[in-house]
C-alpha cells in the first residue's frame, strides 16, 4: 500500500494519569503507532478500508513517572496495532 495512513482517535479515555506524565504518555503513543503503522504487514492489513468505531483494550498498569507513563504510551498503540487487524 502506497501513500499515507490515517488514524484518527477521537478519544482516548485514561484514568488515573498523572497531569504531568501526560505528555510523555501522549509521546510513548505517538512514536510507537508510528512504527506500528508502518510496518509492512500491518499496512497491508489495512489494504481494506475499515473503521473501528470503539476498540476497547484490557486493562493496563502504568510504572510511576514519565518513564511509566510513556511506556504505557507504547503498550496502548501496541493493543491499538492488535486490534485494527482482521
Amino acid at each position: 500500500m502506497s501513500g499515507p495512513v490515517s488514524l484518527q482517535i477521537d478519544r482516548l479515555v485514561l484514568r488515573g494519569i498523572d497531569p504531568a506524565d501526560q505528555r510523555a504518555l501522549a509521546d510513548g503513543l505517538k512514536t510507537e503507532l508510528a512504527r506500528v503503522l508502518a510496518d509492512p504487514s500491518m499496512r497491508a492489513a489495512m489494504l481494506r478500508s475499515r473503521r473501528t468505531p470503539v476498540l476497547r483494550l484490557s486493562r493496563m498498569t502504568m510504572e510511576p513517572g514519565m518513564a511509566g507513563a510513556r511506556a504505557l504510551g507504547k503498550g496502548v498503540a501496541k493493543a491499538i496495532g492488535k486490534g485494527m487487524q482482521p
